[in-house]
């Protein structure tokens, strides 16, 4: 049973809705690696991990002097498009999570409006969230900064502490708990382990822990942090 408490349930996409981080991730570091950069899967997960393109190269040339070029960008969309009609998969069992669901809920990603459908139609969620979809580039500024979350809030006519917050990036369980939003860690995805993201997470504070999707209807009022497995 869902608490009533909770008035909306606003899920990440990448890493939560769908196990997509380790095709973005592949398709990023060949795209840098063109501009003449070589970064590694590690560092690329620590760095850029629920992040936006732009994001990520306002990051880029920050640390090295080189952002994304557009026709890089635009590559990456493409190669990254590719890789998703070939292997994107949901999450597995989040049909039957969001089934369960009592309460509203959204997604709001970093990513852009056309990625993010994308991602709903190839695995079959979109008919679940749309039109509830929103992107970064609704906002100002992007995760980790609250902004995305508290438009998705205003949206859906929910109070920003009555909302469900689910995140697999830090960058996200910031921005969740920036919103003055609870916030759950879904460390479920493919990505996780390869990603140090147990460790990451926990530092961060979230409300709730967990790694199985189906046990998140029932996992929502708890306040505790529950042990995740392995």
């Amino acid at each position: 049973m869902v608490q009533k408490s909770t008035d909306l349930i606003i899920f990440d996409c990448d890493g939560v809705l769908v196990d997509s981080e380790p095709l973005a991730m592949r398709t990023l570091i060949a795209a840098v690696a063109r501009q003449g950069l070589t970064i590694d899967a590690d560092h690329a997960y620590r760095e850029y991990l629920g992040r936006s393109l732009a994001t990520i190269s306002k990051s880029l040339e920050a640390s090295h002097g080189m952002a994304l070029a557009a026709e890089a960008l635009e590559a990456m969309r493409g190669e990254l498009y590719a890789l998703y009609r070939q292997e994107l998969r949901p999450t597995p069992g989040m049909v039957e999570t969001l089934a369960r669901l009592e309460v509203p809920f959204c997604v709001a990603s970093s990513s852009q409006p056309e990625r993010i459908r994308l991602s709903l139609e190839l695995t079959g969620l979109i008919d679940y969230f749309a039109p509830n979809i929103f992107s970064a580039t609704m906002v100002e500024n992007g995760k980790p900064a609250p902004d995305l979350f508290l438009h998705a809030a205003r949206t859906m006519r929910a109070a920003p502490a009555r909302c469900l917050v689910i995140e697999d990036s830090p960058a996200g369980i910031a921005a969740a708990k920036a919103a003055g939003m609870r916030v759950f860690g879904f460390l479920g995805g493919s990505h996780a382990e390869p990603a140090g993201l147990r460790a990451a997470l926990e530092a961060l504070g979230p409300d709730l822990i967990f790694d199985d999707m189906q046990t998140l209807p029932d996992l929502i009022g708890s306040g505790k942090i529950k042990k995740t497995a392995g």
